[in-house]
């Protein structure tokens, strides 16, 4: 792969497509991209500048292992290939490279090399394969959206809860139910998420259920694209998780380019949705997706389809949960100045919603 072409440097206020002295491309992020971000409203723009830095991210890491490991076979073999796709076929050498788990794989590796150990650095070409599962084709009024519920063979990741798979014939007719479902709801009750979803979310991991049944949902910070959940009860509810868990995804990708806290020390916070303190990394990455939480009610209740209690009462309870956990962040002295600007519009937008307007 071409240092200069796909390696890139991170600008926090650079201009976009700009390059630095030492000729590597800049991920700038304008003001009011971050603060569309910021307030959930970044859109498939914002989605198409963290994927970039996620590429340029993922083309570093699989540079710095061929570097550190030039004389593993299987590595260097996959690597070759890879070059040859970047040439010849750059929607593919994206796709590769964008595989959600390649990243969290390549970082381990490189971890692994520095302690002396055996890594697997020849699933490189597994990787580079055919992805395996199932392909969900789904199509609402001219959107479409193409996951690929992948539900069978090992995880590189901890998503928190046991994979489900295998899947049945039959399961894997229920996620496509449900995911049909699930995507109507979005794009006729909540447009911009689904053009956001649509744009960055191209695997669905399905889990296992709590202990007790309750569904579970989850996305990894070195997973991008990936959603991981159990089946809910009903489709709103997992057109809810796709919203809280794409935003936990963008915030991670967003984090790769632009520092908005402190590396996590000591300190914990008070989180009003969980038992336990949390470190200001995990309140932040929280407090971002329960503004989706919120903002998905408010919308719910608007549009007048959800039983109107229920819409109504949740809106109220994350909206004001967000709130809460925002005034924390900016009291907690740990934001950097992005990430106080960071907060404050997601405390702005989070103070604007409004569950008797129509969702944008």
């Amino acid at each position: 792969m071409a240092e200069t072409d796909e390696a890139a440097a991170v600008s926090v206020t650079g201009v976009p497509g700009a390059r630095g002295a030492d000729g590597l491309p800049r991920h700038g992020v304008d003001r009011a991209l971050f603060r569309a971000i910021a307030g959930a409203r970044g859109g498939p723009e914002a989605v198409r500048l963290l994927r970039a830095g996620q590429l340029s991210k993922r083309a570093l890491l699989l540079l710095a292992l061929r570097r550190r490991a030039p004389q593993d076979e299987g590595f260097r073999e996959a690597y070759a290939r890879l070059c040859e796709l970047q040439r010849g076929d750059r929607a593919r050498w994206e796709a590769v490279l964008l595989r959600p788990e390649l990243d969290a794989w390549a970082a381990d590796c490189l971890r692994g090399l520095a302690a002396g150990e055996a890594v697997p650095l020849g699933v490189l070409g597994e990787f580079a394969a055919e992805g395996a599962g199932e392909v969900v084709e789904l199509e609402c009024d001219g959107l479409r959206w193409r996951p690929r519920v992948e539900h069978a063979g090992p995880r590189l990741v901890d998503y928190g809860r046991p994979p489900a798979g295998p899947l049945s014939a039959s399961e894997l007719m229920e996620w496509r139910e449900q995911l049909e479902e699930a995507w109507r709801i979005l794009v006729r009750r909540h447009p911009w998420h689904a053009r956001s979803v649509a744009a960055c979310v191209g695997v669905i991991v399905p889990l296992r259920p709590a202990p007790g049944g309750e569904a579970v949902s989850a996305a990894a910070r070195r997973a991008y694209g990936a959603v991981a959940a159990s089946l809910p009860a009903e489709p709103v509810l997992l057109a809810l998780a796709l919203v809280h868990e794409f935003l936990h995804v963008q915030l991670g990708a967003l984090l790769d380019l632009v520092p908005l806290h402190r590396p996590n020390g000591a300190a914990v916070y008070h989180a009003p949705w969980r038992p336990d303190l949390r470190p200001v990394g995990a309140l932040l990455q929280g407090t971002y997706a329960h503004l989706g939480v919120a903002d998905f009610w408010a919308a719910e209740s608007a549009a007048g389809v959800s039983e109107p209690v229920r819409a109504a009462r949740e809106f109220a309870l994350w909206r004001g949960h967000t709130s809460a956990a925002g005034r924390t962040l900016l009291e907690s002295g740990e934001l950097t100045v992005q990430g106080r600007e960071f907060t404050e519009e997601l405390m702005r937008a989070a103070g604007a919603l409004d569950d008797s307007a129509p969702n944008r």
